[in-house]
């Protein structure tokens, strides 16, 4: 490819840089993290959940997760006890059912190939996000980032604006693609521009009702917003 061909690519593209959110966005890990949330529950005798309350409960982190699945009024102590469990079952068992959603693979391919800067960001557990993102996405992202001890989780700013800075690229020039009022709201604290998935954790109705513009129902649609 000649270097007019690389410029006319990289010129059809609005941003230079794409954050992605993980759960509900790229991935979808649901049965994982309910099949995981109902074996930490279980262990402690405490009433499972059902799929579509833990969807309702995704989106802020795993101690959030865990925070509203167990029953109201349980103990601090036992609250961090159920998370340990979490996370022990599912570091091994965080791939059994999750899987890409459709053409997001492709998108992501054709993204790359056009010079675009790809990153994910999530409040998921930042050993979780590496692996998945090995698993499924290897070699496409060029950086990956989840919930770390001393950065405060989305929707705060601090973990984009890391991103911005480490590609130096200005928040004008980046988009943050998500699925939830959480994602909403990280871009709106980042000053970035923002696209939701109606493909994911939350309804369309609910991402409508947030006053977000951009919407998209599938790959293709969302591939023409960043172009």
């Amino acid at each position: 490819m000649s270097i007019l061909q690389v410029l006319t690519l990289v010129n059809r593209m609005k941003y230079r840089l794409a954050i992605f959110d993980l759960d509900g966005t790229i991935l979808n890990t649901l049965d994982d993290l309910c099949d995981s949330v109902n074996f930490a529950l279980s262990a402690f005798s405490m009433p499972l959940r059902t799929l579509d309350e833990v969807r309702a409960f995704v989106g802020n982190g795993i101690m959030k997760l865990i925070e509203r699945a167990v029953p109201e009024n349980t103990s601090l102590s036992t609250i961090e006890a159920v998370y340990e469990t979490f996370c022990e079952h599912y570091k091994m068992n965080s791939a059994n059912k999750t899987k890409p959603y459709s053409g997001v693979v492709e998108l992501l391919m054709q993204l790359k190939e056009n010079g675009v800067k790809l990153a994910v960001l999530s409040n998921k557990a930042d050993f979780a996000v590496s692996v998945l993102c090995e698993l499924y996405f290897k070699g496409l992202f060029d950086y990956v980032a989840g919930e770390k001890q001393g950065i405060p989780r989305k929707p705060a700013p601090d973990a984009v604006f890391n991103i911005l800075q480490y590609f130096d690229i200005d928040a004008s020039q980046a988009v943050y693609i998500g699925d939830s009022d959480v994602d909403f709201l990280t871009a709106k604290n980042s000053g970035l521009d923002c696209i939701l998935v109606s493909w994911g954790f939350r309804s369309k109705e609910l991402l409508r009702n947030l006053g977000a513009d951009r919407i998209v129902d599938d790959t293709y649609e969302l591939l023409r917003y960043l172009e």
